[in-house]
């Protein structure tokens, strides 16, 4: 789990906008193996729910939800506090969310981290993934970074479903109010619905360039 520990070691930065004691119980995490384990199976425990549509491996079993699996723990803690607090709205997440303790998000996130994200193997026009490509490059790297592994507070993209990314990017250009607040609406702002659907292709194509060590990736 070192090469985790490391990965989780870079993302406490981003932690502004979570508690002191959410700081805390990372910080607890990447230093001990043990506790980290820990927090793994209580994790497990707990994604009853999140399983149904995002799968027990993180592997979303539907096209219009994001994998979680290999996401950054970080990313996900904070995405947990803002439907909780309701600084973003899903029909699902915002009832879920504020049912989970503090120690219950860490510990989701640190699990669905520590999965392995499987390829898509759909055919993809190559004209179209070129178009995407270009448009990535050009627009997200700064944020997403150069293989859309996420950066900080932003997150992974890479391997998401093209569905999932198209509905996403579709919401931030016509300014979705469950949305509000996020710099992607301005990114996404004027966005045609070939400039979306090449990103979407292109982003479901990639797969994250980190990969988990030996004993991390649990099935």
């Amino acid at each position: 789990m070192r090469a985790f520990a490391l990965a989780l070691l870079c993302c406490l930065a981003s932690l502004a906008q979570a508690s002191n004691e959410a700081m805390q119980r990372f910080n607890q995490l990447s230093a001990d193996p043990l506790l980290r384990q820990q927090a793994y199976e209580a994790g497990h425990e707990r994604i009853r729910f999140c399983g149904n549509c995002h799968g027990e491996n993180g592997n979303s079993r539907r096209p219009h939800i994001p994998n979680l699996a290999q996401q950054n723990p970080v990313y996900l803690f904070n995405a947990f506090e803002k439907f909780a607090s309701g600084e973003r709205t899903d029909y699902v997440m915002s009832k879920l969310a504020p049912n989970l303790s503090l120690e219950d998000r860490v510990n989701v996130a640190i699990y669905f981290g520590q999965q392995q994200l499987q390829g898509h193997d759909e055919a993809v026009d190559p004209v179209l993934r070129q178009a995407g490509e270009a448009t990535f490059k050009t627009l997200c790297t700064g944020c997403h970074g150069v293989n859309a592994e996420g950066r900080d507070n932003t997150p992974r993209l890479a391997g998401q479903p093209a569905e999932y990314l198209r509905r996403a990017l579709t919401r931030f250009r016509d300014k979705d109010p469950s949305r509000a607040g996020s710099v992607m609406m301005t990114i996404a702002d004027g966005f045609s619905e070939q400039r979306i659907a090449a990103l979407a292709a292109y982003l479901q194509q990639l797969q994250p360039q980190a990969e988990l060590s030996v004993g991390e990736v649990r099935r």
